[in-house]
């Protein structure tokens, strides 16, 4: 039989669950501003502009000055390691800059996917190595949450047992370490939407996957009121011939996380998994809107989904700063809305509109 060691005193649980609270606020979500190099390099070309420190940079402080109207919209910030470190034109530290609008900072933790033996193409997550001390040294440097990404994918033959099982496990060893340092985990087990799987499909995978996440994060004596879920939404399959109204996705994603994800976590932040900009905050708000009870705050911890207007309208260029910062807060205040179950669409045109799909995503 297994045997609880207290390894969190009440002050440590006390401070994990108020930073969790405070980040899923009512109407706040996340900015994923934590694209790797590598990412940034894909954005970048995109827009032809040139993927260096300098161009990250600026790129990234214009996110984090934009108008104070975001401050309500958006209650953390998570950081790439090399933007933790980075500074505004006027020498301020942007973690500095972050949590004086309110917003609290976060770190990307995790070391990229790597490909699992004897399985059909599946991954596991490394950065596990180091973690413990790395984890110190962050919350030294002002991060209060993490966020670490497993992948799993939909074919005929996956996701495997094994795959599951291992990235629960892998989650749960990351969560458990960053509690140790006063850091709340967000968790973040990923069904990529490739393939054409239908609706029913991704909500019975999504389940057993949440099923096994939460059952590894027990067996872990992880604190689960100072966490957060990353989940993605309960959607069919890109190549899937058949669509669905966001109605039909809110009803299959409050399900399966009414199935498997327990009261105790603080809030759901969805990730937007290559939907269009619009698409991303319809299905939120839809899920704000679904009848079922839904006893956790259900918000967004979106990248491209809050960025690619805001990045197309920048170009690299100076002069579209404020373009690109108007184009940000937009989707800040729209996702707002929809965390709340009160967007209204407009029918949005343009960038927003665009599929933000990547094949196999890796950050």
């Amino acid at each position: 039989m297994t045997h609880a060691y207290q390894f969190l005193s009440a002050e440590q649980k006390k401070e994990l669950s108020g930073i969790a609270q405070k980040i899923v606020a009512a109407g706040k979500g996340i900015l994923a501003a934590d694209e790797s190099t590598g990412s940034m390099a894909k954005r970048f070309q995109g827009i032809n502009a040139e993927n260096t420190e300098e161009n990250r940079r600026l790129y990234r402080q214009l996110l984090f000055t934009a108008d104070n109207q975001v401050n309500p919209c958006i209650g953390g910030v998570i950081f790439f390691h090399e933007t933790l470190y980075q500074k505004t034109d006027d020498g301020k530290l942007f973690p500095q800059l972050v949590n004086e609008k309110g917003m609290v900072v976060g770190i990307k933790v995790d070391k990229g996917v790597v490909p699992l033996a004897g399985t059909n193409g599946e991954t596991t997550t490394q950065g596990l190595d180091g973690l413990y001390e790395r984890c110190a040294q962050y919350k030294k440097d002002g991060a209060d949450f993490a966020k670490w990404r497993c992948v799993l994918k939909i074919t005929s033959t996956t996701p495997s047992q094994l795959a599951i099982m291992e990235n629960a496990n892998v989650l749960a060893r990351y969560a458990s370490i960053c509690q140790m340092h006063g850091i709340v985990p967000i968790v973040e087990p990923e069904i990529l939407p490739d393939g054409d799987h239908d609706l029913q499909r991704c909500q019975y995978v999504t389940e057993k996957v949440l099923a096994a996440v939460y059952k590894a994060l027990s067996d872990h004596h992880v604190y689960l009121e100072g966490t957060l879920l990353k989940p993605n939404m309960v959607t069919a399959g890109h190549s899937c011939p058949k669509k669905y109204v966001p109605q039909e996705i809110a009803m299959a994603t409050v399900t399966a996380l009414r199935r498997t994800v327990p009261p105790a976590v603080p809030g759901v932040t969805f990730l937007s998994g290559g939907q269009s900009e619009a698409e991303a905050t319809i299905n939120l708000n839809a899920i704000n809107q679904c009848p079922l009870h839904k006893p956790w705050a259900l918000t967004f911890s979106f990248g491209r989904a809050l960025q690619a207007s805001a990045l197309k309208a920048w170009g690299g260029k100076k002069e579209n700063g404020k373009a690109c910062q108007e184009e940000y807060v937009k989707r800040a205040l729209n996702n707002s809305k929809a965390a709340l179950g009160k967007y209204e669409s407009s029918g949005e045109k343009g960038a927003a509109q665009e599929s933000l799909f990547v094949a196999d995503h890796a950050y």
